[in-house]
């Protein structure tokens, strides 16, 4: 069985910082293209930041230049560095994974189950 572990989200004054992680679970053999998407509340889910297996990356244009992504293919993690966070990126994020498990050939498609971001004004 697949997880997906974010970690990294909280409370932060606007301008501020927060570094988000993901973490696969010890099953999960390869991880193809991830991304991290948010949620707020009374909006629909969007994209923020994807990245490809070879590092490509694709950003929302709402984060350009803020926010950053990055993985650990080796340790199977992903990464989400939040700069210069705004009232208007609080949000629920969450990690999704396109991953392979050990013994399988085929991928699927993976959630966490969701970090809060709060950024104060």
């Amino acid at each position: 069985q697949v997880q997906l572990v974010e970690s990294g989200g909280g409370v932060v004054q606007a301008g501020g910082s927060l570094r988000l992680s993901c973490a696969a679970s010890a099953s999960v053999f390869s991880i193809n293209d991830t991304g991290w998407y948010r949620q707020a509340p009374g909006k629909q889910r969007e994209l923020v930041a994807s990245i490809t297996l070879d590092g490509t990356t694709n950003f929302s244009d709402s984060v350009k230049g803020r926010f950053t992504i990055s993985r650990d293919n080796a340790k199977n993690l992903v990464f989400l560095q939040m700069n210069s966070l705004k009232p208007e990126d609080t949000a629920v994020y969450y990690c999704n994974c396109d991953a392979s498990t050990y013994g399988n050939s085929w991928y699927d498609d993976y959630w966490g189950q969701g970090t809060q971001v709060t950024v104060s004004s």
